[in-house]
């Protein structure tokens, strides 16, 4: 039995998750467990080490457009999907009523107009800096449970958390006209010094989260405020088809092996089926499938209904009457949705299908190196390296892939140095899900900046190690104490994935 917030998963609703794959025979688990084995020797590049998205893998040029590619090995037929759900990603959609129907119901708040504008190059999102404007992050809004019913909602996992009453789930700053936005998101930044062992000074910024111009008066005194920049979109449908077993067997909430490191699983309830579900995907692994991801997207960042989250006024709440007054887009013609399911179906093959692309400099001397440090800190301990994704996809493209993601989609405790003070169902104040290294050193290239963590705070790979605490602090303080042509070894290796 899986225990997860001092409960088990058995007492707020049965899910049994595998402790073994069950879509492989023996011999294929016996060759599955071999080639994911931790390696041990960093004299040269392990085998298919460069194809880190499997035979998905981008091989084409890392230019801007790296993350944008599609899987390498989709058929012909499916090419021309992909390009059809990349024009849906890239679409702006406009506001209720609008003589361009197949665009309609933007709103009545939003936070941007399309996909791509928080995907920009399906890569990674940023904070405001200098001109820039917030579209690529929000901020989450939400209170913890506090009445046993409130209670026994998140348990049996109805609801990740509580809305705030005014303002519901996130802060949208974008309106239709006649009716105001929510209110801006601010931030102020603290530099704080840091000396590592050898008497390199860093500076780290701490960021102060506050709302200004609201809207519609005051913020619940409960309501707590969680940043978060998007997220980049590459190997997603890879991750998908992880077997769950190969997730939830890494997990050890009670630190059995007492090495410090206790992640746990997510279980969500998966809006698609209404099931119990492992949560993999978003900042806090709270939900489970990239369709139901897609659907939230739509409606809390644009306002946009669908099957999947049936909200043609998107996060308008109550307290909100001139929002729901407003028109929506959705049309019988059209299933009653605005984003119907044909439209559900593009965008979410063309996010399961963005390419992950290939390493970069795997043979180098100061690469291999600095991935020996990235072992022997005990970094592996989180950032899992490899899987092999389960034999029984429903598309052969991600079926029986060696992939290397560098995560455990597992939920652990950052420290209060990263705390947001928020829950969201299995995931307390302090917990994240391990994000996935795959890519990150092409983050310049693609996105033009280098900010990094949930919020964007740290401006470069080193400042968002030494960001790490609670179960990560030991890797860092290791990281810390390290001489500099280690510490660039390091960097250098995270920089070819």
């Amino acid at each position: 039995m899986l225990f997860i917030a001092g409960a088990s998963v058995a007492a707020a609703g049965s899910l049994d998750l595998p402790t073994t794959r069950n879509d492989l025979p023996p011999d294929d688990l016996g060759r599955v467990t071999a080639i994911t084995r931790p390696t041990a020797d960093f004299s040269r590049a392990e085998d298919f080490e460069k194809m880190q998205g499997g035979a998905g893998t981008s091989r084409k040029r890392p230019n801007q457009d790296a993350f944008s590619h599609s899987s390498a090995n989709i058929t012909f037929e499916e090419e021309a999907t992909f390009k059809l759900g990349n024009g849906l990603f890239r679409k702006n959609w406009v506001s209720s009523p609008s003589s361009t129907q197949a665009s309609d119901g933007l709103g009545p708040l939003f936070n941007a107009r399309a996909c791509q504008s928080c995907h920009l190059k399906d890569g990674r999102g940023h904070p405001p800096e200098g001109a820039a404007d917030a579209t690529s992050m929000f901020l989450r809004l939400a209170r913890a449970a506090e009445t046993a019913e409130e209670q026994q909602l998140v348990a049996t996992r109805g609801v990740l958390n509580l809305p705030d009453p005014v303002y519901g789930t996130q802060l949208q700053d974008r309106a239709v006209p006649g009716i105001p936005g929510e209110g801006r998101m601010k931030i102020d930044y603290t530099e704080v010094p840091v000396t590592l062992g050898d008497g390199t000074q860093v500076s780290l910024r701490k960021p102060a989260y506050s709302v200004t111009d609201l809207g519609y008066g005051a913020l619940d005194p409960r309501t707590t405020l969680s940043p978060r920049v998007s997220p980049q979109m590459i190997g997603l449908g890879l991750v998908e088809q992880i077997h769950p077993a190969d997730i939830a067997s890494r997990a050890d909430p009670e630190d059995h092996d007492e090495d410090g490191i206790s992640g746990r699983v997510s279980i969500v309830r998966d809006e698609l089926t209404g099931e119990l579900a492992l949560g993999r995907f978003g900042w806090k692994a709270t939900t489970a499938s990239i369709r139901q991801q897609s659907a939230d997207a739509f409606a809390g960042d644009m306002g946009i209904s669908s099957p999947e989250a049936p909200r043609h006024w998107g996060d308008c709440t109550q307290a909100q009457p001139a929002c729901l007054e407003q028109p929506n887009g959705a049309q019988e013609r059209l299933g009653g949705f605005e984003a119907p399911p044909p439209v559900m179906d593009l965008v979410t093959f063309y996010a399961q299908n963005l390419a992950v692309p290939a390493r970069r400099d795997v043979d180098k001397p100061e690469v291999l190196a600095g991935k020996k440090v990235f072992y022997d800190l005990g970094c592996t301990g989180c950032h899992t390296p490899k899987f092999v994704t389960r034999r029984d996809a429903p598309n052969k493209a991600q079926s029986f892939q060696l992939i290397w993601p560098y995560s455990d989609f597992l939920l652990h405790d950052m420290g209060e140095g990263l705390a947001d003070g928020q829950q969201a169902g299995d995931a307390g104040g302090t917990e994240w899900r391990t994000p996935p290294l795959w890519g990150i050193g092409l983050t310049q290239r693609v996105n033009d900046h280098t900010f990094f963590l949930h919020d964007g705070r740290a401006r470069s790979l080193t400042e968002a190690i030494l960001w790490h605490g609670g179960e990560a602090g030991r890797a860092r303080d290791g990281f810390a104490a390290l001489d500099k042509p280690e510490r660039d070894a390091l960097i250098r290796f995270l920089e070819s994935l």
